[in-house]
């Protein structure tokens, strides 16, 4: 194994490389959403590929749609990540993904077929989503949005409901790590901010090389042409409040500031599966808003680039204890709304 192919098993980039490509690392992970403003509807589509402890791979597969808790999941035995370019296959045609397309067919749960237009890719750049992050060798979680817009075309089938994708906006990225998820992280998302042609994105939690932890936030925004990467710990650091259903993020750089405000009802979130790679299982360990509020506004200097109001958001404060809570009170609304209907039966 040469130099290059060995640093890149750490996870780590070379500047002006190309992350989307696989890192041959225990996690390998690729999220795609589509949404519809006009209807209010958003369908994501996600699969891992991971590595056993024996070393043998795996893959996890999911796709979910709002409204409703619509959620189909499968874990599958085989899965492989393209290293010379952005691409993952999984199962027995499971999941298919590359640069234009996305295909998932979990039978009769659910299936998806969509090819991409017009997308606006990430700009080419020294680094990707994480900045000078992508030099670190054996960082515990790296992650890079790599369509930053555009427009689906095709179709996705949940049961019998049938849906027509074609003209829904898209956004995806990629995250990858020499193990699973961290035990507590945010993220979120938004495109649709009326006309505008523009993408919020960011990603933040605990992250580590060996014992050495901290937190670290990652904010990136697109407003036409201009593409802002901020939260560098040392030129333009993150601060960020989460909870509660609130998120309030802000960075300030050299050039540009960014304010971020979102929220969303924790009741309303799907519950979508998070992989455990070495275990070669996944489990139900990720809260996903689909359809929260955000607030964005973009500044150079004294001057505003961008700002706006999405309703489609998706949103992320994840963490198996945050998880166990939020089950625990669904359950306990459950048991309350089956001993009423039972009470006025």
């Amino acid at each position: 194994m040469g130099l290059r192919r060995r640093y890149r098993a750490t996870g780590a980039d070379l500047p002006f490389g190309d992350p989307t490509r696989a890192h041959d690392v225990a996690m390998e992970g690729y999220f795609w959403r589509f949404t519809d403003p006009t209807s209010g509807r958003v369908v994501v589509a996600l699969c891992g590929v991971h590595r056993r402890g024996d070393g043998s791979r795996w893959a996890n597969v999911a796709v979910a749609a709002h409204p409703g808790d619509v959620v189909r999941a499968r874990d599958v035995p085989t899965g492989r990540a393209d290293p010379a370019r952005l691409g993952v296959v999984a199962g027995d045609g499971a999941f298919d993904a590359g640069p234009g397309h996305v295909r998932v067919d979990l039978r009769e749960d659910a299936c998806l077929d969509v090819r991409l237009h017009e997308v606006r890719a990430w700009p080419r750049r020294a680094f990707g989503g994480l900045g000078s992050g992508h030099l670190v060798p054996a960082l515990s979680q790296h992650w890079h949005p790599h369509v930053l817009g555009g427009r689906a075309h095709g179709s996705a089938r949940f049961g019998s409901e049938c849906l027509d994708l074609t003209g829904w906006r898209v956004y995806a990225e990629k995250n990858w790590g020499r193990a699973g998820f961290p035990e507590h992280w945010w993220w979120g998302q938004a495109h649709d901010f009326l006309d505008a042609d523009a993408c919020v994105a960011f990603a933040g939690g605990e992250v580590g090389v060996g014992p050495v932890r901290t937190t670290a936030t990652a904010i990136v925004v697109r407003a036409g042409s201009t593409t802002v990467r901020l939260g560098d710990p040392v030129v333009s650091p993150a601060r960020v409040h989460i909870g509660d259903g609130r998120w309030r993020l802000s960075a300030r750089g050299p050039r540009h500031a960014v304010e971020i405000s979102a929220r969303a009802d924790p009741r309303q979130a799907h519950v979508l599966p998070v992989p455990l790679p070495a275990a070669g299982h996944s489990v139900a360990g990720a809260l996903q808003h689909f359809a929260g509020e955000l607030d964005v506004v973009l500044r150079r200097g004294r001057q505003t680039v961008f700002t706006g109001t999405s309703s489609l958001a998706g949103l992320e404060h994840g963490g198996q204890a945050r998880l166990a809570d939020e089950l625990a009170r669904r359950r306990a609304r459950e048991g309350v709304a089956v001993a009423e209907a039972e009470a006025r039966a």
